[in-house]
């Protein structure tokens, strides 16, 4: 019998110390199986693992930086209660705790949801997770009310816990801040060093578009806040750990971005296009002086918790659309500025211009008037007749001059400041387009007519048509339209600052006296041109309009535009409307709406 107990205590000795050295070996040893597998793991992480293994984590802000207005207003971010549920075994509590039924009771009276129903969702959860109401996509807002309640249940996995909400309800400048969004295969294509550091992982959310896109690397911040809750092997609590709140604690993280945006002005002028109506199209606002964007808004909206197809919600004030007679500014600077024209030569217009199959919309035609009457009447004939005096090469060189055909916003061709990279602040902007190189190439008389008038293959986006006004306010100075002012730590300390700068083209720029004769062509459209249904306001303005003929899926449609500036003997914003794909023959909308944003800028700027 003694022999017996000794080999049966040797043997248990033998697995005991077995299963020691199994511990030892998997706390101690780098990695283990797979190769991938051995460099993934090391001694901490065994460590940590024993420990995730009994914890359940609940993100409750990922510490992304935030976007304030020009009045520090923020634009994103906002924190509120909501309620938390954690997984929890009760497998027999409902039978025998009568105490822990009240309380569910309790719980799903105030959710407004069967008691049954509450109770069955919760026992198959594997994961903590927020409570949604409804088809809301965002955690549950808890009234005050409903906090007081939640204080007294004291319910084991139920906890309010504070969640920073990335947009608000009413989140404005939706297509200028952009999205976020989780996207691996990206983050795997240019954060692969940052995953491998740790610094980044695959389910990190990543900005798709806009600002949260271009200043992704900065916004990403030092690390999630989360709460964990600590459970038994039968996902019970485990008593004496409860929950525990991690945070980064890096004082100087998350960041804030301090945007040129007027976050009043904006919520206020897209109140005012949604009454008129505009589907499709944009409205953009500058700053006389610097061509800072005060306002930038885009239709159709762009909802960041459902996005669908990326054309039906790309921003439209930085895409390249068809100009129309808007286009005629930059062909009268340059037939002034080659010298084939003056404002005293008088042209006629009957109507046809014999050539080219263009006439005047003007059935009839204007007939005699001055180049300054051209452009106040937009008369075709007038600007075909110029522009086959002049080459290609001066039509796109003028244009140049005058900040289009090209990227207008705000760019450092090298490092800049904290980035490691070439920064453009609207990465998704269109450069627009005179011609096309065959077309450049082989420019008749033809191509410089249709040209001229802001049709065939002219693009031009709204931010160009919006900062080609603040030029010419600025005697021939090319601005680049800046959307952030600086980046600043948490605690308020500037990280670095985004000064206002000008653009200019290699070719230089146009005379101050060209400007100022563009500046008067435009006072005239308003005065008594095709911009006088706008003369009465608060504020005298002046400006362009401008109708593009298209054609859309096969239909015949027109872009609808207008620029100008306000007030008139003193400019202090330049607006730049284009209402997109509207029918033929239908009231110019953009005009309009022109009308009542610089009504909106006055009574703002009283």
């Amino acid at each position: 019998m003694k022999r017996r107990a000794a080999a049966i205590g040797l043997l248990f000795l033998l697995l005991f110390s077995g299963y020691i050295a199994r511990l030892a070996w998997l706390q101690l040893t780098p990695g283990y199986g797979h190769k991938s597998t051995a460099s993934a793991m090391s001694r901490s992480n065994w460590k940590r693992m024993s420990v995730l293994q009994r914890e359940r984590n609940l993100v409750l802000d990922t510490g992304r930086g935030d976007f304030l207005d020009r009045h520090n207003k923020p634009i994103t971010g906002e924190t509120y209660y909501t309620l938390a549920l954690f997984p929890v075994n009760m497998k027999t509590r409902d039978e025998v705790d009568e105490k822990w039924q009240q309380a569910v009771r309790k719980l799903s009276t105030m959710l407004h949801v069967p008691e049954q129903e509450l109770v069955s969702w919760w026992k198959q959860l594997r994961e903590p997770t927020f409570w949604h109401k409804g088809k809301d996509k965002l955690p549950y807002r808890l009234t005050d009310q409903e906090l007081k309640e939640l204080a007294q249940l004291h319910l084991n996995g139920v906890r309010a816990l504070p969640y920073r909400n990335r947009y608000f309800t009413t989140f404005a400048a939706k297509q200028a801040i952009g999205y976020i969004s989780q996207h691996p295969e990206h983050l795997e294509l240019v954060y692969s060093k940052e995953l491998e550091k740790g610094k980044r992982n695959l389910n990190d959310q990543i900005g798709g578009s806009g600002l949260e896109r271009s200043l992704d690397d900065l916004l990403h911040g030092a690390g999630a806040t989360s709460v964990s809750y600590f459970t038994d092997g039968n996902n019970g609590p485990l008593l004496g750990l409860d929950y525990r709140i991690t945070e980064p604690g890096n004082p100087y993280y998350p960041l804030q971005v301090q945007t040129t945006l007027d976050l009043d002005l904006q919520n206020q002028i897209e109140a005012y296009v949604d009454t008129k109506s505009m589907k499709e199209g944009a409205v953009v606002v500058l700053d006389a002086r610097n061509g800072d964007i005060v306002a930038m808004i885009s239709r159709p909206q762009m909802k960041p918790l459902e996005l669908g197809d990326e054309k039906e919600w790309a921003n439209h004030a930085i895409q390249a659309a068809v100009p129309g007679s808007i286009f005629k500014l930059i062909t009268e600077a340059a037939a002034l500025e080659a010298g084939v024209t003056n404002e005293k030569e008088r042209f006629t217009c009957n109507g046809e211009y014999g050539k080219y199959g263009l006439s005047c919309w003007k059935e009839g035609g204007h007939g005699t008037l001055t180049l300054r009457e051209g452009l106040a009447q937009s008369c075709n004939i007038v600007f075909a007749t110029i522009a086959e005096r002049l080459s290609a090469e001066q039509l796109q060189r003028t244009a140049a001059a005058l900040g289009v055909g090209k990227q207008a916003g705000w760019h450092s061709n090298r490092a800049f400041g904290p980035f490691h990279k070439p920064l453009r602040l609207l990465g998704e902007e269109e450069a627009g387009r005179l011609f096309t190189a065959a077309e450049k190439a082989e420019a008749d008389g033809g191509v410089m007519a249709q040209s001229a008038i802001g049709q065939r293959d002219v693009l031009m986006s709204p931010l160009q048509a919006a900062n080609l006004v603040v030029t010419l306010l600025n005697s021939g100075r090319v601005m680049e339209p800046r959307l952030v002012r600086e980046i600043r730590y948490a605690n308020g300390q500037r990280m670095v600052s985004l000064p206002a700068k000008s653009a200019p083209a290699e070719s230089g720029r146009i005379r101050p006296a060209t400007a100022r004769k563009l500046l008067r062509g435009m006072e005239a459209v308003v005065d008594h041109g095709t911009g006088r249904s706008i003369r009465q306001g608060l504020w005298a303005v002046a400006g362009k309009s401008g109708t593009a003929e298209i054609t859309k899926a096969g239909a015949p449609r027109v872009n609808q535009w207008f620029t100008g500036y306000g007030p008139a003997e003193k400019p202090r914003y330049a607006v730049a409307v284009l209402a997109e794909n509207r029918p033929p023959e239908s009231i110019n909308q953009a005009t309009e709406l022109f009308r009542g944003v610089m009504d909106i800028l006055a009574l703002y700027t009283r």
